[in-house]
C-alpha cells in the first residue's frame, strides 16, 4: 500500500475511534474507507495470482482478554470471514487465543480492522443506556452480537462490490480460500465446530445500529501487535 493511501486510512480510523465523531461524520467515513479496503484487497490477490511470493498463506495468534473475551472473539470471527480468513478459537486463562489463517495482505486487514472495531466498541458501549431491570452483562453480550453481525455483513458487500467492479475471475478468489482451508487442516485436522450460544438481552438491535455506523478503514495496512484493549463492565 501506498504512503499516500496508508496516511488516508490512519486518518480515517482515528476520525472513527474519537468519540466526539458523530453518527453522520462515522458513515461518510465509512463509505470511502471501505471502497478503498476492499479495492486493496482484490487488488493483492490478483497480483499473488501472478507472482506469489507476494502474499503467501500464514497465520498468526491474536489474544483476546476479559471481561466478554467470548464476545470479542465473535467480533474478530466475524471479521475474518468476510475477508476471507478463518480462526479457531482456544482458551488461554479467562480469556482466548484466536489462530488466524489466511494470506498476508488479508491477516493485515483483520487484525487492524479488529483492532479499530474494538475501540469503537467501547464508546458505543460506554454511550448505550441498559435498560431498567436488565443485567448490564446481558445487555452488552447481545450489544455486542448485533454489532458484530452488522460488521459481518457490511464487509461482505464491500469485498463482493470490489470484486464486481474489478472483474476479477471467481476462481482466483475460490483458490484462495481453498488454499487458507487447506492451511488450516494440516494444522488442525480433527477440528470441531463450537455449538451456538443463547443470548438473553435486548442490545441486539442497539448494537447492530452501532455496527452500520462503525468505521471500517483500517483492513488495508499492517497492525503494530495484538489486539488486547478491553471493553469494560
Amino acid at each position: 500500500m501506498s504512503e499516500a493511501m496508508l496516511s488516508k486510512v490512519r486518518k480515517l480510523l482515528a476520525q472513527a475511534e474519537d468519540p466526539a465523531c458523530t453518527p453522520a461524520e462515522s458513515a461518510a467515513f465509512m463509505a470511502k474507507a471501505t471502497e478503498l479496503i476492499a479495492r486493496y484487497g482484490v487488488d493483492r490477490a490478483l497480483l499473488a495470482a501472478r507472482e506469489p511470493a507476494t502474499d503467501p498463506v500464514g497465520d498468526r495468534v491474536v489474544e483476546v482478554v476479559a471481561p466478554y473475551a467470548r464476545d470479542k472473539a465473535g467480533l474478530l470471527a466475524a471479521v475474518a470471514e468476510p475477508l476471507r480468513c478463518r480462526c479457531v478459537r482456544r482458551r488461554q486463562g479467562s480469556g482466548f487465543d484466536l489462530h488466524l489463517f489466511g494470506f498476508a495482505s488479508d491477516l493485515e486487514r483483520v487484525e487492524l480492522l479488529f483492532t479499530s472495531l474494538l475501540v469503537q466498541a467501547a464508546h458505543g458501549l460506554a454511550g448505550a443506556a441498559v435498560p431498567a431491570g436488565e443485567h448490564p452483562a446481558a445487555f452488552r453480550r447481545t450489544w455486542l452480537a448485533g454489532f458484530a453481525h452488522v460488521v459481518a455483513e457490511r464487509l461482505r458487500t464491500a469485498e463482493a462490490g470490489a470484486v464486481a467492479e474489478s472483474g476479477a475471475p471467481s476462481v482466483v478468489l475460490a483458490d484462495r480460500s481453498d488454499r487458507v482451508q487447506r492451511r488450516l487442516a494440516e494444522v488442525y485436522p480433527r477440528l470441531r465446530t463450537a455449538p451456538r450460544r443463547r443470548l438473553a438481552g435486548s442490545g441486539f438491535g442497539p448494537g447492530a445500529a452501532a455496527g452500520r455506523r462503525a468505521d471500517l478503514g483500517g483492513t488495508g495496512v499492517a497492525g503494530a501487535g495484538a489486539p488486547t484493549r478491553g471493553i469494560g463492565g
